[in-house]
């Protein structure tokens, strides 16, 4: 089996997702405004896919108090330093950057809503 798509519940699905092409390069596979809000955003490989929306029938997440290490989306960076400055000037905070026994470089953000963003920069690439 291969993954289609991980989901995030947010509150603004329109805005996030809008907030995730711009500043990610993802593009829209599919959107719809009814029967519940929901983009569907692909990565620049066009392999691996997001969904974000809002469905009434259940909470949204409160991601801004959750620990990132709980849940996080990870991305592959080879400029962690530019696009922690790129992604903050567009409304991301830094929560850490560090580098591990392996010799990879992680930093965590999170986005304008709170959703964890991790960039990898790994010394062997593992993808």
């Amino acid at each position: 089996m291969k993954i289609e798509h991980f989901a995030f519940q947010v509150e603004e699905p329109a805005d996030v997702a809008a907030w995730y092409v711009e500043h990610f390069g993802f593009t829209v596979k599919r959107s719809a405004d009814a029967p519940v809000p929901v983009r569907f955003l692909a990565d620049e490989t066009g392999d691996v896919m997001i969904e974000i929306y809002n469905n009434p029938a259940v909470e949204t997440p409160d991601y801004a108090s959750m620990d990132p290490l709980i849940l996080h989306l990870a991305f592959i960076c080879n400029d962690i330093e530019g696009a922690i400055e790129r992604l903050m000037d567009a409304g991301a905070n830094l929560l850490t950057m560090d580098a591990t026994p392996h010799g990879d470089t992680l930093a965590m953000l999170r986005d304008p809503w709170g959703l964890a963003i991790q960039l990898c920069h790994r010394a062997a690439p593992m993808v």
